[in-house]
């Protein structure tokens, strides 16, 4: 499987880790979107596309995330009987889509971040030749 188009959305956010968001198309068939660029303590990375864990009020079923102890809808008590991470608690995010394998994991990674260098490069030439 080959990347054949990578388009990175650059962000700029105040105190924010996040850079960018990339899109990237393999075979020129299937498309993953809303890849993030996280500046990390070493270095940047990618996280890939999740939502948010959500889980029904037992009294009026509105759907509320999982960190929640109250509804949002009714304020019915919702008593967690999610798994927890004994260092982060529930999970919150789940991915949508990732890579099965760390090899290819970091064939994603190399290639979204060499888009996002050369995109940022582009941007700099441009505003010193201006």
């Amino acid at each position: 499987m080959e990347i054949t188009e990578t388009r990175i959305s650059p962000i700029n956010k105040p105190n924010s880790r996040l850079r960018a968001y990339a899109s990237v198309t393999f075979d020129n068939s299937f498309v993953i979107r809303e890849i993030r660029i996280i500046e990390g303590k070493n270095g940047l990375f990618i996280a890939m596309p999740s939502r948010k864990m959500q889980k029904p009020c037992p009294r009026c079923n509105f759907k509320n995330p999982v960190t929640n102890k109250f509804c949002g809808q009714c304020g019915a008590e919702i008593k967690n009987v999610e798994q927890k991470n004994q260092k982060t608690g529930p999970q919150q995010h789940k991915d949508l889509a990732h890579p099965i394998n760390t090899q290819f994991r970091d064939y994603l990674q190399k290639k979204v971040l060499e888009a996002y260098n050369q995109q940022k490069e582009s941007a700099t030439g441009k505003e010193n030749n201006k």
